[in-house]
């Protein structure tokens, strides 16, 4: 069996049932986490991850002011530390997380989050072991997400991308925010870049391309037996940290998964377990890792239904997840494949 095949088969259970799926899980004695947050009023908050410290500014001023849009990513929320803290058990940790010890996160991965929010936390802590991180949000997380960046960074450094194109009105939307964008170019071409993406307006498929990141794929080899140069416009891994909060976000947030993960090849698996993914280009599938807060049965099962329809789902086990992400922290993690 091949290294994704390998991931599969112990990561967890392979869900069948939205409904049965959300009753098993929501049956469950959940201990209470208020909304999530870590510190609602606190301007700067401390956090370590493996043993390296982070100052995380936040704005709860901006939290709690009535900006159309929404401003929850304003401040740190309290599963991002521990995902940040599962993601980075590489093999050289204890306990190292399978997507490190079956090659689906290496140092030549590139990774996109979908709601970074303003912490940077899990671009800080993963980027330095990996090739390329892109952060995506709404463009007003931009300002505290770049502080907490140059800030905190040591092993890497910033650059913040241009807008990404997606419809016509959505460009005419942030054709203000051009020279901006322009001026916070000067961070230097570092392997973290911040974008704008709207899950409702945006081309997700286009991502690459609007930063200027796609690359030729070496030593492609052709139909005909001669090298080929093509361009991987996909990603090694999707994050999303408790995004799911809203039943009207639900749609085009999976949408938003399913465009960003059709970039690389569908993973398939026949009657002997082979991944029948992959293409000419060695290319592997996308992995999405979607890490959420319990809070409403209601929106949780609108989410899982929505995703079923286009991915297969995945229900990372506590034995992988270990103590503080297990069943009964009041946390999920969901792994997804695409149809």
């Amino acid at each position: 069996m091949d290294s994704l095949t390998n991931f599969l088969a112990i990561i967890g259970e392979e869900v069948e049932d939205a409904e049965e799926e959300s009753f098993l899980l929501f049956s469950q004695d959940i201990p209470s986490a208020n909304l999530g947050f870590v510190d609602s009023r606190a301007t700067t908050i401390d956090i370590t991850i493996h043993d390296q410290d982070f100052t995380i500014h936040q704005s709860p001023t901006l939290l709690s002011s009535s900006r159309a849009g929404g401003t929850t990513g304003a401040v740190l929320w309290k599963i991002t530390p521990l995902i940040s803290t599962w993601l980075t058990n590489t093999t050289k940790n204890p306990n190292p997380n399978p997507l490190w010890t079956h090659s689906l996160l290496t140092p030549t991965s590139t990774v996109v989050e979908l709601g970074c929010g303003i912490s940077g936390l899990i671009a800080l802590s993963l980027s330095p072991k990996i090739n390329h991180y892109i952060a995506t949000d709404q463009e007003y997380v931009q300002r505290l997400f770049r502080q907490n960046l140059d800030e905190n960074s040591t092993a890497s450094s910033t650059s913040t991308g241009t807008k990404s194109k997606g419809t016509d009105k959505a460009s005419r939307r942030n054709n203000n925010n051009s020279k901006q964008s322009i001026r916070n170019q000067d961070a230097g071409k570092g392997n973290v870049t911040f974008t704008s993406l709207d899950w409702e307006l945006d081309v997700a498929g286009s991502l690459k391309e609007s930063l200027g990141l796609v690359s030729p794929l070496s030593g492609t080899t052709g139909y005909g037996g001669e090298e080929e140069e093509e361009e991987d416009k996909g990603f090694d891994l999707v994050i999303s940290c408790d995004c799911i909060y809203n039943e009207a976000l639900v749609a085009p947030f999976v949408r938003t998964c399913a465009d960003l993960c059709r970039l690389r090849p569908v993973y398939t698996d026949d009657s002997d377990g082979n991944n029948m993914g992959g293409d000419r280009g060695g290319r592997k599938p996308t992995v999405c890792v979607i890490a959420q807060q319990q809070r409403s049965p209601e929106v949780f099962e609108a989410w899982l239904q929505e995703t079923m329809r286009v991915f297969r789902v995945w229900r990372v086990s506590d034995e992988v997840l270990g103590e503080k992400l297990k069943s009964g922290s009041g946390y999920l993690v969901h792994v997804l494949l695409l149809k």
